[in-house]
């Protein structure tokens, strides 16, 4: 099987170092990939988001299977175009992507069909309608552009002066775009955090192990929202009560939503859930898998990913081909100095070899380059260390062995991912 993957992130690059340990696959393109793709596939210089290039360039190598990692293509209409040909692709519609791609659309959606979430105050076209809301609004409030924005296009205002600012930032001086033209307001959830993501080939679904990410910049959770600063995966964190309340409240009235509405669906879905005492709330739902949830999760999974995709595509999905390995994993992300605001690139990294001669430990790259026999950073988030053990604990202190081997100029990481759930086994939570 040749398989061509799309993106060039840290999820990506997972996708890649998992589908190559399948027996089945002789061949992986990834475009555009990045210095540690280029290790494990061909790299092809690409915009992923340009769908005319990869209809050209799947002409051009005929692969067996496609698969799209990030949003952007999906909400381009990728999955349409490669389905009317008759090539095998993985990822839902444009239509379907809509639930990613404008968070109004699935703001409605979840309203809709009655599926747990968020009160919403409202959403706007203005930035006057939008001052003139949050005068009766309760604080703190959770703003939100409607389009992509990645990752930080959510803003938990703690006061109107805060909430302002943002949508100024955001409707008057166009800081996220296209992203922000328009805004919703709803209120604050409280509670712990929980990415519960799903494989589905549109009528049967499977759920992968959960995971939970960590979306501050710095420790403690403070500064502002990323893409994702590290994740981390134990079965604790989903026991079977709460597993089959998301199933039963969230999951299947999604999926049995998205057909009653003619949304087919097909691929991975991503169901952001707040987990508040009056049970689980949708938060936010993403049209792939997460970054850097991914790489916690493929780091756990023991059945051939190659197999399993290719089934999604031709719409024979068996979930009981999924297997997942005991204990736990973690993925810390290292960062360009600055990040998410302004950052440098082209800084050398040192210290790869040393981190992944680590036994459990896999260095999945991000924002990187090869120059001259050199890896360089050449994005905001650089590296994904990840690491499997039989315990969050060894996990944990097996990644951040990992990171304390590795330099370059200005990196940061947070140190404290997963502490939280060892503070609640600490308290008998």
């Amino acid at each position: 099987m040749k398989i061509l993957v799309l993106g060039g992130g840290g999820r990506e690059h997972a996708l890649v170092w998992k589908l190559k340990q399948s027996s089945h696959v002789e061949k992986i393109w990834c475009a555009p990939g990045n210095g540690g793709i280029a290790a494990d596939a061909e790299c092809i210089a690409m915009d992923a988001g340009d769908v005319d290039a990869s209809v050209a360039l799947a002409e051009k190598i005929q692969p067996a299977l496609t698969v799209v990692g990030p949003e952007l293509p999906l909400v381009n209409g990728l999955t349409d175009v490669f389905r009317q040909r008759n090539w095998a692709v993985v990822g839902p519609s444009q239509q379907a992507a809509q639930l990613e791609g404008s968070k109004i659309f699935s703001k409605q959606f979840l309203e809709r069909h009655r599926i747990p979430t968020a009160k919403m105050y409202g959403t706007f076209d203005s930035p006057q309608e939008a001052y003139r809301a949050l005068n009766s609004v309760t604080f703190p409030v959770v703003i939100k552009a409607d389009g992509l924005c990645a990752g930080k296009g959510v803003f938990l205002a703690p006061d109107f002066a805060a909430a302002k600012n943002f949508v100024a930032r955001v409707m008057e001086k166009n800081e996220l775009g296209a992203g922000g033209k328009r805004i919703l307001l709803e209120e604050t959830l409280e509670g712990d955090e929980l990415s519960f993501i799903i494989l589905t080939d549109g009528k049967r679904y499977a759920p992968l192990v959960p995971t939970r990410d960590h979306k501050r910049v710095f420790d403690a959770n403070q500064g502002p929202n990323t893409g994702g600063m590290g994740a981390y995966s134990t079965d604790e964190l989903l026991p079977a009560a709460l597993c089959e309340t998301i199933r039963s409240a969230i999951v299947e009235p999604t999926l049995q939503g998205l057909t009653a509405d003619g949304i087919p669906y097909q691929g991975f879905l991503y169901i952001g859930l707040m987990l508040t005492k009056s049970g689980p709330k949708v938060l936010e739902f993403n049209c792939r898998l997460g970054d850097p949830e991914a790489q916690a999760i493929l780091a756990r999974a023991d059945f051939d990913l190659a197999e399993v995709l290719s089934d999604v595509a031709a719409g024979r999905l068996d979930a009981s081909k999924l297997h997942w390995k005991d204990g736990a994993s973690v993925c810390v992300v290292l960062t360009s100095g600055g990040y998410p605001g302004k950052f440098d690139i082209g800084k050398k990294i040192d210290g790869l070899t040393a981190a992944e001669q680590i036994t459990g430990v896999k260095v999945l790259h991000a924002g990187t380059k090869l120059a001259a026999g050199a890896v360089l950073t050449n994005g905001g988030r650089v590296l994904g260390v990840t690491a499997s053990a039989k315990s969050l604990k060894a996990a944990l202190a097996l990644a951040y062995e990992a990171a304390s081997k590795m330099h370059f100029e200005g990196m940061h990481y947070r140190k404290d991912i997963g502490a939280h759930a060892n503070q609640r086994r600490a308290a008998g939570d």
